[in-house]
């Protein structure tokens, strides 16, 4: 089972895959501090799981693969094929 879907546009800038890691491992951070080692322990796999899938995994799209044709384009490619 897949929790996070690293081809989701929302993951596509950089910034915000490592904020998302960073948040995991800095509430591990927190949870350590503060002496409670089981929420340390799953904040921390957390982030691990975060790493792995947003930064090993991923593979970024290109912009052509990414967006779908505009219906502008379409009718401007209907428009060519009848001068022709």
């Amino acid at each position: 089972m897949q929790l996070i879907d690293p081809q989701h546009p929302a993951y596509r800038p950089l910034w915000a895959r490592i904020l998302i890691v960073a948040v995991c491992f800095g509430w591990a951070v927190v949870e350590i501090i503060t002496g409670d080692p089981f929420w340390a322990v799953l904040s921390g796999g957390a982030g691990v799981y975060a790493a792995y899938m947003l930064f090993w995994t991923y593979k970024p799209q290109s912009l052509e693969t990414a967006t779908p044709p505009s219906p502008d384009n379409e009718e401007e490619t209907e428009d060519n094929k009848d001068a022709d």
